[in-house]
């Protein structure tokens, strides 16, 4: 368990004999020697178990212990929560989200997150810290692949590349029924009615709804059900479940929007949607290159459907 104060980083010296000091300063090259040294003369950097002194050489096999005072606790506490790295270099990293992981905190919910974890990787890392750049969402029950900027210049080009669609989303839905179609379009506006519940839901643009579409194609179809590969064209909120409802073919688990339960619900106990974001294609905001990242499948949804 990660000390919510303070963060762990243990080194094994190697056989050149360096300083105490300079070997750190080669180990974490994002934090000044002034700091290492302050570190070691108050007693957060011990050797072998026990406190040192910066000029000290070390043996081979020594083992170095830093402990960093990482920032005052907040939504971004650094928290060890493990990662599923599809990409990353010095502008962007690309996770595959799992299930009931929210993207970032809530007024309610302050850790526990996808941005605490990644807080702690760049802390592991980079030897500092990265405040991640959430520029698209997915809701805490959607897997997937997520990018996310670790840098101002990549945020502000991602976040206008989402703005202005470019960016291209794929995911994959185990939906109740046989979709008999190979493919098709859902074109329905959405809007939100505070008064009724669920809030959002397809609403005439004449009543404040906004224009949506979502692309389809049957991925396989089962006796019972179908997965199929929904394309958003928009981006609005919970779109594809409103969608696949609205066609007659809620997502398995959906328990918000699905007109009516679907038989796997209750057999397998589902506590959420079967939605995942399996691939996402967009320009590097450094490059321009072309990045076509994919995302397996939570293990539970192939398990599932192995069944069917």
């Amino acid at each position: 368990m990660l000390d919510p104060d303070r963060l762990s980083f243990d080194f094994e010296a190697s056989a050149d004999k360096p300083r105490l000091d300079e070997f750190i300063a080669a180990q974490l090259p994002k934090i000044s020697l002034t700091r290492i040294r302050r570190l070691i003369a108050e007693g957060d950097v011990l050797v072998n178990g026990e406190k040192s002194l910066k000029g000290v050489r070390l043996q081979p096999g020594d083992k170095v212990s830093v402990r960093i005072f990482a920032a005052e606790k907040s939504s971004a506490t650094p928290e060890a929560i493990p990662l599923e790295i599809l990409f990353e270099d010095e502008h962007i990293i690309v996770v595959n989200k799992p299930v009931g992981l929210l993207a970032h905190p809530s007024n309610t919910e302050k850790s526990g997150t996808l941005t605490n974890a990644l807080a702690y990787h760049f802390w592991q890392t980079a030897g500092e810290p990265i405040r991640p750049g959430i520029v698209h969402r997915l809701d805490r029950n959607t897997s997937g692949v997520m990018v996310i900027a670790k840098t101002p210049r990549a945020h502000r080009t991602l976040s206008k590349h989402f703005r202005e669609r470019w960016v291209k989303k794929f995911y994959l839905a185990l939906v109740s029924g046989r979709v008999e179609k190979d493919s098709g379009e859902i074109n329905a506006p959405i809007g939100s009615d505070p008064s009724l519940w669920p809030h959002w839901r397809v609403m005439p643009e004449s009543e404040g709804g906004r224009s949506a579409q979502t692309l389809y194609r049957v991925k396989r179809r089962f006796k019972e059900h179908t997965l199929v590969e929904l394309e958003p064209l928009t981006g609005r909120t919970h779109q594809l479940r409103i969608h696949c409802n609205l066609i007659g073919h809620p997502i398995v688990g959906d328990p918000v929007y699905a007109s009516a339960a679907d038989p796997l619900t209750a057999k397998h106990k589902l506590k959420h949607h079967l939605l995942h974001a399996a691939r996402l294609v967009f320009r590097h905001p450094a490059t321009g290159k072309e990045m076509n990242l994919e995302a397996r499948m939570p293990q539970a949804m192939i398990d599932l459907m192995a069944e069917l």
